[in-house]
Order: C-alpha cells, then sequence, then structure tokens
C-alpha cells in the first residue's frame, strides 16, 4: 500500500529547516540495510557522533518541499543504481541545502538521495557526490510529521546549549515506512546536522 502525506499539515514556519514526509515506496531491502545508529533515550535522546562518509546518488530539486515527487524521485534513483551497477548501500535520505528562513520557496534546493557501493558517473538526471566523514549531532523524529518543527528546535537548541555550532546543511535519513496511528502519520527518520565544537 503506498501512503501519502499531506504535507500541508506542517506548515512551512519551521526554524532551522525542515523536511518533507519520506518516499512511501521504501523497499524492505531498503530499510533493513539502512546503516544507523541507536539513539537512546533522553537525555541520550540527542548525540553528537561520527558519521561515516562515501558515495551517493541524488536528483536535485528545487522549489516548495510540498511540491517535491520523492516517490517518483526514489523510483528513479532505485532503478539508476541497479541499472548503473553502483549499488544500494543504505536507506533513503534528504539534504536540504537551503535555509528557508532567508531563500524563497520556489528557490529551496534539496537533494533527494540514496547511498551507493561505489562512485559512478553521473546520467539521466541522476548526479553523484561524495560526503565527507564528519561528527553530528543526531537526533530521532518517530513522531507525527506536524511536530518536525518541534524536533528541530529542540535539537537546534541542543546543539547552541553544548557548545557547538551548526557547520553544514541538515541531512535527514528515514529508517522505516511511515504508519497512521489515531489519524496521524508517524515518521520514523533521524535528524542529523554537521557541528564543530565551539
Amino acid at each position: 500500500m503506498t501512503l501519502h502525506i499531506n504535507l500541508s499539515e506542517r506548515g512551512m514556519a519551521a526554524t532551522p529547516p525542515f523536511s518533507p514526509a519520506p518516499p512511501s515506496g521504501l523497499s524492505t531491502r531498503m530499510i533493513l540495510s539502512l546503516r544507523v545508529f541507536n539513539m537512546g533515550l533522553f537525555g541520550d535522546k540527542i548525540k553528537v557522533k561520527k558519521r561515516r562518509g562515501g558515495p551517493y546518488a541524488y536528483i536535485e530539486a528545487k522549489g516548495p518541499y510540498d511540491k517535491i515527487p520523492f516517490d517518483e524521485y526514489m523510483r528513479k534513483l532505485t532503478t539508476w543504481a541497479k541499472e548503473s551497477r553502483a549499488g544500494i548501500r543504505g536507506g533513503p535520505f534528504v539534504i536540504y541545502a537551503s535555509d528557508p528562513k532567508v531563500t524563497a520557496p520556489s528557490d529551496l534546493l534539496t537533494k533527494v538521495a540514496i547511498p551507493i557501493g561505489k562512485a559512478v558517473p553521473p546520467s539521466g538526471g541522476t548526479l553523484v557526490d561524495t560526503l565527507p566523514d564528519m561528527e553530528v549531532a543526531s537526533m530521532d523524529h518517530n513522531a507525527p510529521a506536524e511536530e518536525y518543527d518541534r524536533s528541530y528546535a529542540e535539537l537546534a537548541k541542543w546543539i547552541g546549549d553544548n557548545g557547538y555550532q551548526m557547520f553544514g546543511p541538515p541531512i535527514e535519513i528515514y529508517t522505516a515506512k511511515p504508519k497512521v496511528k489515531d489519524g496521524k502519520t508517524i515518521i520514523y527518520s533521524e535528524i542529523q546536522f554537521p557541528v564543530k565544537k565551539i
């Protein structure tokens, strides 16, 4: 069953940047192969950890978050990875390259991505890049879609309160398929901000 998420529930007044809903068509293989660390409970809810880098394939979208065709992009990426023999080495993620506080919705840049086993030449609208190893402040968001703003605000506050500075765009990793509980769409994701110690 395909689950479509109404992004209008989330509004556009996020601080810091927030993400749209994950693609609904995640395969079981992609979910099971996702490589993320367990986060623990609050106060271990937010942690700083090393994030291993590596190549990834992505499609760049320009415009409002709620207009990005995630399911379509994920189908294209998985087909491309198979045909190019790049392989898929984990679950899907998104990089939010623009700050919505200072960028017009029509100019927002978003990278819808999958980690791949090896770097291969880009083709057919699919681009390839490499994430470096980095230190990230990380937090699980296993909550209704409309609570994303709160999760991002909590993570941003923790970063400032604990002597860190954001050092790059946020990354959001989707760790499971969304579910509907009590009429609300529950999103399972891990929010990561690259950080450095001040």
